[in-house]
């Protein structure tokens, strides 16, 4: 009987968030989830009684690995790409063959399938069938998921699962994933302008080209593609992400507008683009990305630009993506100049402006910013004339002389 597959968008796995919260904890079953479902020259013992391991983020390398980071956020928030048992992601380690078929197979909204008893028993045609049931069963269902969806070649004889995972194979699978053979194979004819488009196979141009048009990858500066070259984890979390933007979103689940209100009573409302407000519920280990960093539900500020993702109706994951003005911290004074100072390079380099307050005279003292605007007659410029002064935390940005 021929097994039928669904394809649709991966949702999103709040228990694969608890690996972003750093500390949390999260049930894996022993031999079933090492990282992306395995790590290389996995050996332990698979029919050992299951158990619950500790998952930490330990990103050690993150200084390194800035660019990156997002994309692994968002990618393991889906439970597409995760981390390892021993808490690590190893983001400049090479990927290997099995670790990215089993993340286009997620990543494909294929895991439940992949991981159900009927394919975990497929009995698989490669060469060596053996040893990927040996060192890797918990792989051996996301396998005939990629068969039955034809990310293998029918030349393939083998598997390799654990050799590294090269830019070409990589790209191609990828795209295969898409289910867009068709249209890459009408590009095979397309002149690459690499230097060394020459060590790309002519059956493989068309889905190198593809993937560059869809933006999955791109060359190097030098105008290399480097189509041998391996890839590490980090990079394949880069490609899996653009690729997972290329996928329709059938679930619903990307929601976008303003926050209304900071986060009270586990929910916060959104002001939605539609023009309708949402108000959801917050997963408690929901993960925030606030100015390029992982920050508490507190950060959220009432008119910051969200980009929010639910699972099972709750929020697992926002996206700050444009922060709001914090009013607070602007300022419009008019007053007179009280006193002037200027920097080494003879530049404004603070102003003090005296206001009455009814009985009581106050003199403050603001910064000049190096870019400060000025209207006016700048000869006016002077103590104990009247001036007009706008600016955020303290720091001049704009002067009108009255």
């Amino acid at each position: 009987m021929t097994k039928r597959t669904v394809w649709k968008k991966t949702a999103i796995s709040s228990m694969a968030l608890l690996m972003l919260a750093g500390g949390a904890s999260s049930a894996f079953a022993n031999g079933s989830h090492n990282g992306n479902g395995g790590g290389k020259g996995d050996d332990r013992d698979n029919n050992k009684e299951e158990h619950e391991v500790q998952v930490k983020w330990k990103f050690n390398d993150e200084e390194d690995m800035k660019w990156a980071t997002e994309y692994i956020m968002r990618l393991a928030s889906k439970g597409v790409f995760t981390g390892y048992e021993d808490g690590t992601f190893k983001p400049n380690q090479q990927i290997s063959r099995i670790e990215t078929i089993v993340a286009a197979v997620r990543l494909m909204g294929l895991r439940e399938q992949a991981e159900s008893t009927a394919e975990m028993n497929t009995e698989l045609n490669f060469k060596d069938a053996d040893q990927i049931k040996k060192k890797y069963p918990w792989a051996v269902g996301y396998v005939a998921v990629a068969v039955e969806n034809d990310l293998f070649s029918e030349t393939d004889f083998e598997v390799k699962p654990q050799q590294s995972a090269t830019r070409l194979w990589a790209a191609t699978i990828l795209v295969k994933a898409l289910k867009l053979e068709d249209e890459a194979k009408a590009l095979s004819n397309t002149k690459l302008d690499f230097k060394d488009a020459k060590n790309i196979p002519a059956g493989s141009v068309g889905y190198v080209a593809l993937a560059i048009k869809k933006g999955i990858i791109t060359g190097y500066s030098d105008k290399t593609f480097r189509p041998n070259q391996p890839v590490s984890r980090a990079e394949l979390a880069a490609l899996l992400d653009r690729t997972d933007s290329e996928i329709p979103d059938n679930d619903g689940l990307a929601i976008t507008g303003k926050l209304k209100a900071a986060a009270a009573n586990g929910q916060i409302t959104i002001a939605q683009t539609n023009g309708t407000d949402l108000t959801l519920n917050l997963d408690p280990n929901v993960f925030i990305f606030r100015d390029d960093k992982k920050v508490a539900v507190s950060a959220l500020k009432a008119g910051d630009e969200l980009l929010v993702r639910t699972y099972q109706n709750k929020i697992v994951f926002i996206e700050v993506t444009k922060e709001v003005v914090d009013e607070s911290k602007l300022f419009d004074v008019t007053g007179k100049i009280n006193t002037i100072t200027y920097n080494a390079n003879g530049k404004l380099s603070t102003i003090s402006i005296t206001k009455q307050d009814g009985n009581q005279t106050i003199v403050t003292i603001y910064n000049v910013a190096d870019n400060v605007l000025i209207a006016g007659d700048r000869d006016d410029l002077v103590t104990g004339h009247d001036i007009k002064i706008t600016g955020k935390d303290g720091v001049i940005a704009g002067i009108t002389i009255i």
